[in-house]
C-alpha cells in the first residue's frame, strides 16, 4: 500500500523532517509534484540540508527514492543536491530512480517565468523565478521535454526547437535575459542526468507494491496553494493534494491508505495571496523571530498569523486526511494566550467554508482565545508529558477539523517528534 504525507497549509509546514523520521518504515519514498521550489529542510548529524527535488528519504541508505512524473525537474538543482547528498556518504546512483515522464525545466522556462512576472507589476503572484510554471504550460501544450528524452538521439533537435519557440514569447515580452551562462550548466547537468538511474515510473512503482513494498508519497508545497483548490491565482502550478499522488506517480486510487498531513502549530505564507489570519502586530513579529520563518529555498521572510482551521478542515477534507502531524508547537512555548481562527466574516457574513475567491471578499478571522501553556517543551519525550494546556489545544483543533494530530513536532531536531498515541 501507499502512504503520503502532503502539506495542509500554504506549505513550509516542515514536510521534510516528517518524511525523514517515517522513511524508515518504508522501502520507497517518492515525489509525486512540484519542482524545485519546494525547500524540505533535513538535520543530518547534526548538520542542517535543505532538499528540493530528491525526496526526503535519501539519508536512509536501504530506502530507493523516487522522483515522479508528476515533478518539473531541474537538472542543475538535481546536479547540485546530488552533490549535497554525497557528501554524507550516500551513493544516489544506488538509491535514487527518475521516471521517464517527468518534464525537464529549461534555461528559457526560467526567463519566461521572469519575464512573465516582471509583465504582471503590483500583480505579482510571488513566483519563485525558478521556471516552474512555464515548464507545467509546457507539459499541458503538448510542449515540454521529459527525462526519458535525454537517451534519445534527437534531443538536442527537440531542444532547440522549443528554445526558438520561448525565444518568440520573451519577445512578445520585449524581455531580454542572457541564458548562456545558465544553458552551459545545463548542459553539463544533463549529461550527469544521464549517468543516474531513469526508469519507467509507474512501471517501477507498481512493482515495488506488488511485491508488498511499503510506499510513502512526499509532496511538496501545500493543499491551499494547490491548482485547482488553492487561493487562485496566487497558487503553485500543480496538484498538491492527493489527487496528484495517482497522476503524479502513476498508481491507482485504491492504493493509497493513510494520509498524514502535516501542518503547523500556527500558520505562514510566502509571498503574495490571501491569508486571513495574517498578523502584521508584534505577535506576528514574535512568530516569524521564535519560528525562524524564512524561506528555505529563497530565504524570504515569511508571513504570520494564528492558525486557520477553517482552511484546515477544508484542507483535511479534500485529502482525506485520517492523521494530522502538528509541526513547530514549541514556538508557541513562549506565548501567554494563543488565539485560533475557527470561522470567517465575509463581507459581514459569518461562513465555515474557504470562498472560492478569496480577493473578491472582505475576509476577517473570527477567533477563539486559549490559554497558552508558557513553558519548554523541547525537551519532551512522550505523550504524558505534554502540558495540560497544549493537550486542550491540541483536542480542541481535532474535534473542529475531524481529524486528530497523531504526532506533534517539538523541535528542529530528528528526535523532537511525539507519538501522541504512546
Amino acid at each position: 500500500m501507499v502512504d503520503a504525507i502532503l502539506g495542509l497549509q500554504w506549505g513550509d509546514e516542515g514536510k521534510g523532517k516528517i518524511v525523514d523520521y517515517f522513511a524508515p518504515q518504508y522501502d520507497v519514498i517518492a515525489r509525486f509534484q512540484g519542482g524545485p521550489n519546494a525547500g524540505h529542510t533535513l538535520y543530518v548529524g547534526g548538520k542542517k540540508v535543505v532538499l528540493h527535488q530528491i525526496p526526503s528519504g535519501a539519508f536512509h541508505q536501504n530506502t530507493l527514492n523516487l522522483i515522479g512524473n508528476g515533478v518539473v525537474l531541474d537538472p542543475v538543482t538535481l546536479r547540485k543536491e546530488c552533490d549535497t547528498v554525497a557528501s554524507f556518504g550516500v551513493d544516489v546512483r544506488k538509491n535514487l530512480f527518475i521516471s521517464q515522464r517527468t518534464h525537464l525545466i529549461l534555461p528559457t522556462h526560467r526567463a519566461l517565468d521572469k519575464a512573465s512576472e516582471v509583465s504582471k507589476g503590483n500583480d505579482k503572484i510571488g513566483s519563485t523565478l525558478k521556471g516552474i510554471g512555464p515548464a507545467y504550460m509546457d507539459k499541458t501544450g503538448r510542449n515540454g521535454i521529459r527525462v526519458g528524452d535525454l537517451l534519445d538521439k534527437s534531443f538536442t533537435t527537440s531542444y532547440i526547437k522549443i528554445r526558438l519557440k520561448h525565444q518568440r514569447l520573451l519577445d512578445n515580452y520585449n524581455f531580454q535575459e542572457d541564458i548562456s551562462q545558465w544553458e552551459e550548466e545545463f548542459f553539463e547537468a544533463i549529461d550527469f542526468l544521464r549517468s543516474l538511474n531513469i526508469v519507467n515510473g509507474e512501471y517501477f512503482i507498481n512493482d515495488k507494491i506488488s511485491q508488498g513494498k511499503k510506499v510513502l508519497a512526499e509532496g511538496a508545497q501545500g493543499s491551499m496553494l494547490d491548482i485547482d483548490f488553492g487561493t487562485f491565482p496566487f497558487v503553485t502550478s500543480s496538484s498538491t493534494t492527493t489527487s496528484g499522488i495517482c497522476s503524479g506517480l502513476g498508481i491507482a486510487p485504491q492504493k493509497i491508505r493513510d494520509v498524514m498531513g502535516v501542518t503547523k502549530a500556527y500558520c505562514t505564507r510566502v509571498g503574495s495571496g490571501p491569508f486571513p489570519t495574517e498578523l502584521f502586530d508584534e505577535t506576528g513579529e514574535e512568530l516569524r523571530k521564535l519560528g525562524n520563518e524564512f524561506g528555505a529555498t529563497t530565504g524570504r521572510p515569511r508571513r504570520c498569523g494564528w492558525i486557520d482551521l477553517v482552511a484546515l478542515k477544508f484542507a483535511c477534507m479534500i485529502n482525506g486526511v485520517n492523521k494530522v502531524i502538528m509541526t513547530k508547537a514549541d514556538v508557541l512555548d513562549n506565548f501567554k494566550k494563543l488565539e485560533v481562527c475557527t470561522s470567517y466574516d465575509v463581507d459581514g457574513k459569518e461562513s465555515k467554508e474557504v470562498p472560492f475567491q478569496m480577493t473578491r471578499h472582505t475576509i476577517k478571522p473570527l477567533l477563539k482565545e486559549f490559554d497558552g501553556w508558557n513553558c519548554d517543551t523541547t525537551q519532551l519525550t512522550k505523550a504524558a508529558e505534554l502540558p495540560e494546556k497544549m493537550t486542550q489545544y491540541v483536542k480542541f483543533i481535532n474535534e473542529y477539523i475531524g481529524a486528530n494530530v497523531s504526532h506533534i513536532s517539538n523541535g528542529p531536531g530528528r528526535e523532537q517528534i511525539i507519538d501522541v498515541n504512546k
